[in-house]
């Protein structure tokens, strides 16, 4: 199964942030419900990073001298997946990485979603059940429905 059949799924979870943004701007987009990453992008349109929620708690307790812009924040190494990647594979990164969120990122650098490694995993499992369902179909006689 490709990452662009959960289209649905993680376009709803995109959130996209200028790179000049302040850490409040940031803070709000994080502290909306399931958002646990935002795409940092240029004037573009272009991914340039991201910030998690992660990144933003370490910030703030932190020692505090001055109030940055999210460019200063931000992780700017963007691990990444497209459309057209095979879910499973995606998840296998996600894990080896420790991570629970994952951008979607077209070929030109525009964010078009944020994969989160519980809709990778229930996509996955619903896979294996219809798989499951075929081969006992098979194995019974029962034939493919």
């Amino acid at each position: 199964m490709l990452i662009e059949k959960l289209h649905p799924l993680t376009s709803s979870r995109l959130a996209v942030i200028d790179f000049d943004a302040t850490v409040q701007v940031a803070a709000l987009s994080l502290s909306r419900p399931g958002i646990g990453l935002v795409v940092v992008c240029n004037a573009g349109g272009g991914a340039e990073g991201v910030l998690s929620k992660s990144d933003l708690v370490r910030h703030l307790t932190g020692p505090m001298s001055s109030t940055p812009s999210v460019a200063h924040l931000m992780s700017r190494s963007i691990i990444s997946c497209s459309p057209q990647d095979d879910v499973h594979d995606v998840w296998q990164t996600m894990t080896a990485r420790s991570l629970q969120n994952l951008p979607v990122i077209d070929a030109g650098a525009r964010p078009l979603g944020i994969l989160d490694i519980r809709d990778a995993m229930e996509a996955l499992f619903k896979q294996e059940e219809m798989q499951e369902r075929i081969l006992m179909n098979y194995v019974t006689g029962v034939g493919y429905r």
